[in-house]
């Protein structure tokens, strides 16, 4: 979905996720490439759970589920969703930046790693990578 309808939903999940748990600054969670994606967001009855987008250059970022949901496969879904979508507009190829606690999830699904560790917002990351077929 667009920014305008995920904004609402998806803008609590990154904030609990990212700010609150994990102290990345608030001034950068939101950025002016947030209405240049692609949205996911995932309910649960009725409640907003997970999130993430898909960029315009192929990148999948801001995945993010609360702490309750996590590891009942709503993130796999997010990312699944996402995928699909880079399909469907043409990808050939998606890539991530990956906190390192979460390497092993998207080497599940199919990411490799590419270079090496690096820290952004204070949180080593690790780009991976995946080819669309």
């Amino acid at each position: 979905m667009s920014w305008d309808k995920a904004r609402a939903d998806a803008s609590p999940i990154r904030f609990e996720v990212f700010v609150a748990e994990q102290r990345v600054p608030a001034d950068i969670e939101l950025d002016a490439m947030d209405t240049q994606c692609v949205h996911a967001v995932a309910y649960e009855n009725g409640q907003a759970v997970a999130t993430g987008r898909l960029l315009p250059d192929g990148h999948i970022g801001r995945m993010a589920v609360l702490k309750h949901w996590r590891g009942r496969g709503v993130g796999s879904a997010i990312l699944a969703a996402l995928m699909e979508a880079a399909r469907r507009r043409g990808d050939t190829k998606i890539e991530l930046s990956a906190q390192v606690h979460a390497v092993p999830f998207y080497a599940a699904h199919g990411f490799q790693p590419v270079g090496p560790v690096y820290e952004e917002a204070g949180i080593p990351h690790q780009a991976m990578a995946k080819a669309l077929g």
